[in-house]
């Protein structure tokens, strides 16, 4: 039977991190895995919602479970970190109080998606002799620092995923493909996230920290499943460099990206190229 699930891309994988839609989609087609669009699916709110209003913040992803449910689908798969939060979080508060959750019910103008179940891709994919069974192709060499970041485990109860503090998910799923990943101390340390623009300095330290750590432990490249986290490691790791006068040079890829390769997905379906730190000379060779 094909495993369907409703799939919420969030703003981030429809703009800045359209490389993680499309490595996510092409790794799901290759395992024959449905992935169904929420059909009027709105913004999660993200970090401003809750900042603003907690009503708000709960009723914008809520309104989108909804829509999944409306569809005949109770599995939600959401890739960005944060919307996978947003939307975990909802519905646990929803769900958890019945008063909280009546005043959700009018302002969504519906009964609440209670039956539905929010999962990361990493989840999806935990089945490491299915994914093993589809692998084409080598990737010698590659040395991984898997980097979950601070928001796919915390806080534990609401998110139930993983171990909080040491997650080992994204490790095993690229251990299963051949690929070695590498035991470090900042797998959910905090890279500052929104903050980039408001608090830059504050963000160059945190990752500067996570990038330094890394290639202390030997990695060659790091694996993420978060949009913020993509952002302030690549884009931001030349100013790092400068700032700090150091020299990284470590690409930062999408875990979806690595199983594509794995899959022997041609890397132009899978935006390889797409970032600022280049992978060419680590996977000279492979992506041809």
């Amino acid at each position: 039977m094909t495993a369907r699930y409703a799939y919420y891309p969030g703003c981030s994988l429809h703009s800045t991190a359209t490389e993680y839609d499309i490595s996510f989609r092409a790794v799901c087609e290759k395992l024959g895995i449905e992935l169904r669009e929420i059909e009027g699916w709105i913004c999660c709110g993200t970090s401003p919602a809750h900042s603003t209003s907690r009503l708000l913040s709960i009723a914008l992803p809520l309104e989108s479970l909804r829509l999944a449910e409306k569809m005949g689908l109770t599995d939600v798969v959401a890739p960005c970190a944060s919307c996978f939060a947003r939307l975990k979080t909802a519905h646990h508060e929803a769900t958890a109080d019945a008063e909280l959750g009546a005043k959700l019910s009018d302002i969504i103008d519906a009964p609440l998606p209670e039956n539905v179940r929010v999962l990361h891709p990493l989840e999806i994919f935990a089945d490491g002799e299915t994914v093993a069974e589809a692998v084409t192709r080598e990737l010698p060499g590659l040395r991984v620092a898997c980097y979950y970041g601070c928001l796919l485990t915390r806080p534990p109860k609401v998110m139930q995923f993983d171990e909080c503090e040491y997650p080992m998910s994204m490790d095993n799923l690229l251990r299963s493909l051949g690929i070695e990943t590498l035991d470090w101390s900042y797998k959910t340390d905090c890279c500052g996230g929104a903050f980039s623009l408001t608090e830059t300095d504050v963000v160059l330290k945190l990752t500067h920290d996570i990038l330094e750590d890394a290639k202390a432990v030997g990695a060659n490249a790091i694996a993420v499943a978060c949009p913020l986290c993509h952002a302030n490691l690549d884009t931001r790791q030349a100013e790092i460099e400068e700032k700090y006068e150091v020299q990284f040079g470590l690409p930062v890829l999408y875990f979806t990206q690595l199983m594509g390769l794995a899959f022997g997905i041609p890397a132009d379906r899978l935006g390889i190229r797409k970032h600022f730190v280049g992978a060419e000379e680590l996977l000279s060779g492979i992506t041809a």
